[in-house]
């Protein structure tokens, strides 16, 4: 084979070599943030675990990152409050059965679900938000005297939300807002609307700032509320 030959076969390898190794890449870059993603709900499932054994019928608010990060209070009326946010979660998040191995057989005195804005991110429709909400509280309603759900926050155009993602969005978050009242009494549940919010009220478009979660805790707070009643 001539030279030319030699260096045309050799540039060829080498760009299939290059291609191989991208594939790669990605591939692990992918597994990589699957197991860490696995990891992370794993560790919360363990720390809730040690939470509630030593929580008597603690007040749980379960859901994504705007509730892992929220600082609410420690406890409200003698009923231990814990926060039960997972990063990243949805309705597709089978957050009913990563809750209720924590609990182990424990049982809260109230539950408020706080999820909703993954799915709008995620472009999820309608009617499977409202069939997976659905399942959820079906699922979580014997584990607990007092169910409720909280509204969901809008987005806004900051950080790296554009504009046109934006408005795709709140149609979403608009739409599942309108549905969850119905869906609360449904699944015997009460709703807890979430008034609205100041603007600017995130800090990259999502997730909440101190005037977001200033309106956000006190709707969460006036959420479980009814567990105090029945203390």
């Amino acid at each position: 084979m001539s030279t030319r030959g030699n260096t045309k076969a050799n540039v060829k390898s080498a760009a299939l070599a290059a291609l191989a190794i991208g594939a790669l890449a990605v591939g692990a870059s992918y597994f990589r943030k699957e197991a860490v993603t696995d990891s992370h709900r794993l560790a919360r499932q363990v720390i809730l675990r040690y939470t509630f054994s030593r929580a008597e019928r603690p007040i749980i608010v379960l859901g994504d990152s705007i509730t892992e990060a929220s600082t609410l209070p420690r406890s409200l009326c003698d009923h231990a409050v814990v926060n039960a946010g997972l990063d990243g979660a949805s309705t597709v998040s089978d957050l009913g059965t990563w809750l209720l191995k924590g609990l182990n057989g424990r049982r809260a005195a109230a539950i408020l679900i706080a999820l909703g804005t993954n799915d709008a991110l995620q472009g999820r429709k309608q009617e499977e938000f409202k069939a997976n909400y659905g399942s959820l509280l079906a699922q979580l309603r014997g584990a607990t005297d007092h169910l409720a759900v909280v509204g969901i926050p809008s987005v806004e155009v900051r950080g790296r939300m554009p504009p046109d993602y934006q408005a795709e969005t709140m149609k979403r978050i608009d739409a599942f807002n309108a549905a969850l009242p119905a869906l609360a009494e449904k699944g015997g549940a009460t709703f807890a609307a979430l008034p609205p919010m100041p603007a600017p009220h995130t800090i990259d478009g999502i997730h909440l700032d101190a005037a977001g979660y200033a309106v956000w805790e006190d709707a969460v707070l006036k959420g479980v509320r009814g567990a105090c009643s029945t203390h």
